[in-house]
């Protein structure tokens, strides 16, 4: 039962309103049983169709994908060696007024990846640096020193658990 019947421009004469009347041109017929049909036709087929574009629509699918997964527990196993020590949680044991929530990272201008790198690499405060060419010696960390993609997943990870409230991270041993 095609729907292009009852639009007025179509030419195609299989599309369009017969006019005969018991066989002979003559008066349109009563579109109103077509109508209610078709109409019934797309009712029925409306909320299936709905629900495949709502599955199948990047609104309800999560757009992670495998790589940024892998990404964020490499990031959250980096923060499990590095950094939980002093930021368990997203906090902070030394400077409670530092922690890794959005508001103080924000507030003390530590709000993007690429400040939140920079920290990490060559410390601030009270908090040392871990990059391999982190300066001056008694700003940097006495430990492991990171290489600079590990640094780089830190960024992202902790951006990331700050814009989230730091959830709990799923697969990584406590």
């Amino acid at each position: 039962m095609p729907l292009l019947s009852l639009v007025t421009s179509c030419t195609n004469p299989k599309l369009s309103l017969s006019t005969k009347v018991n066989g002979k041109e003559g008066e349109p017929q009563n579109p109103a049983p077509l109508l209610r049909k078709q109409v019934k036709f797309v009712k029925n087929l409306a909320p299936p169709i709905m629900a495949a574009i709502l599955v199948l629509s990047p609104i309800c699918n999560d757009p992670v994908s495998v790589a940024q997964t892998v990404d964020i527990q490499r990031g959250a196993s980096l923060f499990h060696q590095a950094c939980i020590g002093c930021h368990d949680a997203g906090g902070n044991v030394i400077q409670p007024g530092a922690t890794l929530f959005s508001k103080d990272l924000q507030r003390n201008g530590v709000d993007t990846e690429e400040e939140i790198y920079r920290v990490t690499y060559f410390g601030k405060g009270r908090m040392p640096g871990f990059g391999e060419n982190c300066t001056p010696r008694g700003q940097c960390t006495f430990g492991a020193r990171l290489p600079d993609e590990d640094i780089k997943l830190l960024a992202e990870f902790v951006k990331l658990q700050a814009d989230q409230g730091w959830p709990k991270i799923q697969g990584i041993e406590d």
